[in-house]
């Protein structure tokens, strides 16, 4: 009979077996002299157009060797699109890529989505006897949040804005009431059908949207400048792919802005006002899914619109971006690879007249800069001259500026950000009295208040050890006070005011409620773990019941959930999330690695020479592996760990369960980033030419066998013994392909087809790279994630 713990052979359907193709490979490097013109087009373009393409077993690619300069070939043109410094592999380099049929750009092959869904199939089969897991799972994600529930309203042009959630409906409702003080105050009975604040109104309902849609994810919503209308994004797929609508609050009327001379929708990526309700700005993607380009359209409601293209960036390794400043006098056009920036503006006050935009200050190679203007200055970040953080300078509002920036000193003349090993910088946020800056400093996230008056700069200091705080959204440039978001692993996320003259004045306005959670039951420790190479101290977040705790020092072994990223410099807190709570509730204790290529501890936690980037990105799986033989040697055995990660983090968990496979009993890889050498060949998959400024291009010599050495696909072990892995996936996910995790999958079995541990893959067919759209269904595919790793813990009961 079935148990809740373990399925019967007659639930269990024999895993799928994906054919192999042993003589399909991709080769790196140079394309050879002799190379087959027959040989099969994965991406499915069938036009017979060259086009640059690094992954020679597709398409060609022309090389200017003597200038290293690879063009981009049409039928009618060559536009150069990247410089390259690094010799090409000559001869070319093959690949083995023996499940790269799986990879269909169009979504649509009939084999290989019968495929994905007896992927499906199998997954369900191994987890059915589950099922009771898996309700009791989504009760308890529902029962500690409050379903009926609103965020905190802030303040914008006589109005409060703010978000509902309603019991039993899975997307948020936007909402704005009146404003009729400086501050506000809730009177609200806890009811969905009681508002929030008096003169509520629902300018857009997400649910009304997502109707008979399976995927429904709302991108920016901007009010405009006279409060009558919003511009929203909106995607249906999961694919990233945005239209782009406008609204009129007073009337409702609704209505899809369409290409300028046709009824085709637009597609977009980020949306702004300009300074009245008559201009409206716009970003679109090119083919291969990168934000490039920067539109004007005047007169959008009119029936002849008019479309000016302000900017565009053809280098491939540059994602672009647009904003406002706060104060409402520029729009920016950003434009940056992970190592170099440029920023270019506009004056709201001559859009009407003046369409070119003007650069704060020209690129220069591996100088960052981000910008903001306040008192007619730009208030600039940068790492210039080589700083191992960014430094906070500032100068006059021109153009070509950056012979003029200077380091923003406090009263005593000493730099408040110079760039040092001391504190790293992340944002600025400029005000009309103080400047208010985020970032890092002893690996917690910190935000400081500078005058700019009395040139004083302070820290908000907080009463725990090991926090998250950041600003929360702030719309208007003249205020007295600014709102925090302060949390850790285990205090709920508070909204709170703060004086920026006097910060010891606080004023809590919303405590996220969590139903049934006793913080005084619950413990947290920051804790570091020495690298192998003996200097590095790895910091680690530890979160745990207390009654578990009590275990571990009566010296008993319990159960242990690694989580980790590592890539981008992106920052992993010590936060609050109600979701760890079942594992933690039945046993577990939850650890968060905060490893290198992350930017916890500033951006030399990420960059050469000691980080984890390019030619040291080992270091980022060696830290992981390293936490996790310090939890097997105090808190653990092998049989009681799980790990897991999400995208570059899935990357991290394939590279460390390869070095060290008998370290864990289950492994969740999700949308994981684990077919490195062969997706970093091929600048056709969406966003891949841009990751070259990380990773390192593997067409060339100085990057290819470093990467090949840690590219989960490729180095896979036979005759070992891998944990239970959950590898997960969205067809229509931009970001990383679906059949990453699908040809993960079928390597890990082909390898040891006698795992004594089960590969599964669960493949969200409507879905993209962030998982469910629908906060519900959201619950659901976590409980089923969770239901796995439980079992294969034997914590199912």
């Amino acid at each position: 009979m079935s148990t809740q713990t373990e399925a019967t052979q007659n639930d269990v359907i024999s895993p799928p077996v994906a054919r192999r193709d042993e003589e399909k490979v991709c080769f790196a490097g140079v394309g050879p002299a002799d190379w087959d013109a027959k040989m099969p087009r994965q991406s499915n373009d069938s036009s017979g157009k060259w086009v640059f393409y690094m992954y020679c077993s597709i398409r060609r690619r022309h090389v200017n060797k003597s200038s290293s300069i690879f063009c981009l070939f049409s039928s009618t043109s060559c536009h150069i699109i990247i410089y390259m410094t690094e010799k090409l592999l000559d001869p070319p380099v093959a690949i083995p890529d023996p499940y790269g049929w799986l990879r269909d750009d169009t979504r649509e092959n009939k084999e290989i989505l019968d495929y994905l869904r007896a992927e499906n199939e199998y997954s369900q089969s191994m987890t059915t006897h589950l099922k009771g897991l898996q309700d009791s799972l989504y009760d308890e994600f529902l029962s500690s949040i409050q379903e009926t529930d609103y965020t905190t309203p802030r303040s914008r042009e006589g109005f409060w804005y703010y978000t509902r959630t309603f019991k039993g409906e899975s997307y948020s409702a936007y909402c704005r009431a009146p404003k009729t003080s400086d501050m506000f105050s809730i009177n609200w009975d806890g009811t969905k059908e009681s508002p929030i604040m008096p003169g509520e109104e629902v300018y857009l309902n997400v649910n009304e949207l997502a109707k008979d849609k399976s995927y429904c994810s709302v991108g920016r919503v901007k009010p405009s400048p006279s409060q009558s209308y919003i511009a929203y994004a909106v995607d249906f797929s999961g694919d990233e792919k945005y239209e782009m609508h406008v609204r009129n609050l007073e009337t409702g009327e609704d209505v899809a802005l369409t290409e300028v001379g046709s009824d085709d929708l637009l597609e977009i990526d980020g949306l702004l006002w300009g300074k009245d309700d008559d201009t409206l700005y716009y970003m679109t993607m090119d083919e291969f899914h990168r934000p490039y380009r920067l539109y004007q359209r005047k007169d959008w409601k009119s029936d002849a619109p008019t479309d000016t293209l302000l900017k565009e960036e053809l280098d491939d390794l540059f994602w672009c971006s647009s904003y406002k400043s706060l104060d409402g006098k520029y729009i920016f056009f950003d434009t940056a690879s992970k190592e170099t920036s440029e920023v270019w503006y506009l004056s709201t006050e001559e859009e009407s007249s003046v369409t070119e935009m003007k650069c704060v200050a020209k690129r220069r190679n591996k100088v960052l800069y981000e910008v903001e203007h306040g008192d007619d200055s730009w208030y600039v970040w940068t790492n210039v001259d080589g700083s191992p953080n960014m430094k906070l300078m500032s100068s006059p509002a021109t153009a070509d500026s950056a012979s003029n920036w200077e380091l923003v000193e406090d009263a005593n003349g000493t730099p408040v950000f110079d760039g040092s090993l001391a504190k790293s910088l992340d944002s600025v946020t400029v005000l009309n009295t103080h400047v208010v800056i985020e970032g890092r400093e002893g690996g917690i996230p910190r935000v400081w208040i500078y005058s700019k008056d009395s040139k004083n700069m302070k820290m908000l200091s907080f009463d725990e050890a090991a926090y998250d705080v950041g600003m929360l959204a702030h719309f208007e440039a003249d205020t007295k006070s600014i709102a925090v978001s302060y949390d850790s692993l285990v205090t709920p996320p508070s909204s709170i005011e703060i004086s920026l003259d006097d910060d010891s004045q606080r004023t809590v306005m919303k405590t996220k409620a969590v139903p049934g959670y006793d913080k005084a039951s619950y413990g947290c420790d920051r804790m570091e773990v020495l690298s192998r190479d003996g200097e590095t101290k790895v910091p680690i977040s530890v979160v745990y019941s207390n009654e578990t705790m009590e275990k571990v020092k009566a010296g008993e072994r319990v159960p242990v959930h690694l989580y980790g990223y590592g890539s981008y410099g992106a920052c992993m807190e010590a936060d609050f999330d109600t979701t760890r709570l079942p594992l933690i509730k039945r046993g577990m204790i939850y650890v968060i690695a905060h490893i290198r290529g992350g930017g916890e501890m500033g951006r030399q936690w990420y960059e050469e020479p000691n980080g984890a980037k390019y030619l040291c990105k080992k270091n980022t799986f060696n830290d992981f592996v390293d936490v996790a033989k310090f939890l097997v040697d105090t808190w653990t055995t092998p049989e009681m760990l799980s790990c897991e990660g999400r995208s570059a983090g899935g990357l991290l968990i394939g590279a460390s369960i390869n070095q060290a496979p008998e370290l864990f009993k289950c492994a969740i890889l999700g949308v994981p980033f684990v077919d490195v050498a062969v997706t970093m060949t091929d600048s056709t998959i969406p966003l891949t030419s841009g990751e070259w400024v990380e990773w390192g291009n593997p067409n060339e010599e100085k990057y290819h066998q470093y990467m090949m050495e840690y590219s989960p696909m490729n180095n896979v072990q036979k005759g070992k013994t891998y944990p239970a892995c959950w590898l997960t996936g969205g067809l229509n996910d931009p970001r990383v392909a679906y059949w990453e995790p699908a040809k993960m999958t079928a390597t890990l079995r082909h390898a040891n087809p006698n795992n004594e541990n089960p590969i599964c893959m669960k493949l969200d067919l409507s879905a993209g790279h962030f998982s469910a759209s629908d906060r519900y269904k959201y619950f659901r595919e976590l409980a089923y994630d969770y239901s796995f790793l439980l079992d294969q813990l034997k914590l199912a009961n």
